[in-house]
C-alpha cells in the first residue's frame, strides 16, 4: 500500500521561497500578483494491508520526522485506495 504526506508552511506563516516564484512567474508573463505556496510531497510504500493501520503509521511518522509541528500541518492520504478510502487526515 503507498501512502503520501504532503507537509506545507501553515496559514499566516512567511513563504519566502513561494513569494519568490511568484515573483518570478509574474515577471515570466504568466499575470499579475501571483501567490505560490512551496510544500514538500513523500510517497511511502507501506507494508500494511489495512488503511486504517496505514494511515495511523504515516501519521507518526509526519509527527516525528516529516514536518515540523510549530510552522507545518500536514495531510495524509492512502495511494491507489478505493474511493472514499483515500483520503486521509490532516494535521496541525
Amino acid at each position: 500500500m503507498k501512502g503520501r504526506v504532503t507537509v506545507s508552511l501553515r496559514t499566516g506563516v512567511l513563504d519566502v521561497e513561494g513569494k519568490a516564484i511568484g515573483k518570478a512567474l509574474t515577471s515570466l508573463g504568466f499575470g499579475g500578483d501571483i501567490d505560490v505556496r512551496v510544500g514538500r510531497v513523500f510517497e511511502i510504500e507501506l507494508p500494511e494491508s489495512s488503511p486504517e493501520v496505514a494511515l495511523s503509521r504515516l501519521k507518526d511518522m509526519a509527527v516525528k520526522l516529516l514536518s515540523n509541528p510549530i510552522m507545518e500541518s500536514y495531510r495524509l492520504e492512502l495511494v491507489g485506495s478505493a474511493p472514499g478510502a483515500a483520503l486521509g487526515t490532516t494535521g496541525t
